[in-house]
């Protein structure tokens, strides 16, 4: 469980890597619920990334 814990953060960036990717790709740069949702990934999974690893030995 700990393992998972430490990757959460990275997890949630890659996520949101994804899905602004995929968003480039199907020409859904306009839309922005897409692109918020991908930029909130990324923000809680850097903050998630510093408090977990802090947290967990």
């Amino acid at each position: 469980m700990n393992a998972f814990l430490k990757n959460l953060g990275l997890i949630l960036v890659i996520i949101g890597a994804i899905v602004l990717v995929a968003c480039f790709f199907t020409g859904n740069v306009n839309e922005n619920s897409y692109l918020i949702s991908g930029i909130v990934a990324i923000i809680v999974g850097i903050i998630a990334h510093i408090v977990i690893n802090k947290r967990v030995a």
